[in-house]
């Protein structure tokens, strides 16, 4: 079983490529979390693997796969093999740690994690953007031989290093990510320009349905934001932005993802 989570498609494409190697069906995490469940119960098979596919936000991982974990009862878990898939566009810090830690909570051993680069995204503070067309398409060419590696692991039973922690990982997700959850998620400064079309794409692929579209049609962000950045890169007439910080930014989602 593959729970994943994805904003620009990333996360997504990766998890349709595990779902094809290990034969494992897809639920996505956002729309788990959207049947207002105090509980997401799923049973196992006696050899089934579980995966979580999600985005690295902020050297953590992304909140609503905490939040769904916090809810999640895994029905005939009886050690059976668990593994995360994380990507990122440069490294994770400790994402690891923490999901070994949140998953311990719920009574569930992590068996391994893994990394994959893929294009930047998070266009939301100052000195971040995202990268050049050279750079993005390099990390789309070489993300398939990434997961035909992670497959072989996984099935070989072995632990290479295909996780990529980086530099200062403490600082990064013992201190940063904790105030990027604190300070950045509910409240948030999108608006539509004048150039929307009221085509309502954002409110449809708003994974915490933090978008409504008011009478005339332009979207408004209720305070449930996660900063996942959907809307603002999938938005076809680029009529999104973010205060002034996202002005003159580049957008991107997975070439793959429609």
């Amino acid at each position: 079983m593959i729970f994943y989570f994805t904003g620009t498609g990333n996360s997504r494409w990766v998890a349709e490529a595990l779902g094809t190697a290990f034969d494992e069906p897809l639920v996505s995490i956002a729309d788990a979390l959207n049947e207002g469940k105090d509980e997401n119960v799923y049973p196992l098979r006696e050899r089934e693997k579980v995966f979580f596919v999600f985005p690295v936000h902020s050297w953590g991982p992304a909140v609503l796969v905490s939040r769904f974990i916090s809810r999640l009862i895994l029905s005939g878990y009886k050690g059976q093999e668990v593994y995360f898939v994380c990507t990122c566009g440069d490294d994770c810090g400790y994402t690891d740690r923490i999901m070994r830690s949140t998953l311990a909570r719920r009574g569930i051993t992590l068996t391994g994690g893994f990394s994959i680069q893929m294009p930047n995204n998070y266009i939301l503070m100052p000195g971040f953007d995202v990268d050049s067309k050279e750079v993005e398409t390099e990390k789309l060419k070489k993300a398939p031989e990434r997961v035909d590696e992670i497959v072989e692991a996984i099935r070989q039973k072995k632990n290479p290093s295909l996780y990529c922690a980086g530099s200062a990982p403490l600082l990064k997700s013992y201190m940063v990510y904790p105030l990027f959850t604190h300070f950045a998620i509910g409240s948030n400064r999108f608006y539509a320009t004048d150039t929307c079309i009221s085509c309502g794409i954002c409110a449809k692929v708003c994974p915490t349905g933090t978008i409504s579209l008011s009478g005339d049609g332009k979207p408004e962000w209720a305070d449930t934001c996660v900063q996942c950045v959907a809307c603002i890169h999938r938005c076809p007439v680029r009529a999104i932005e973010y205060g002034t910080i996202s002005l003159k930014k580049g957008r991107y989602h997975h070439p793959e993802f429609k």
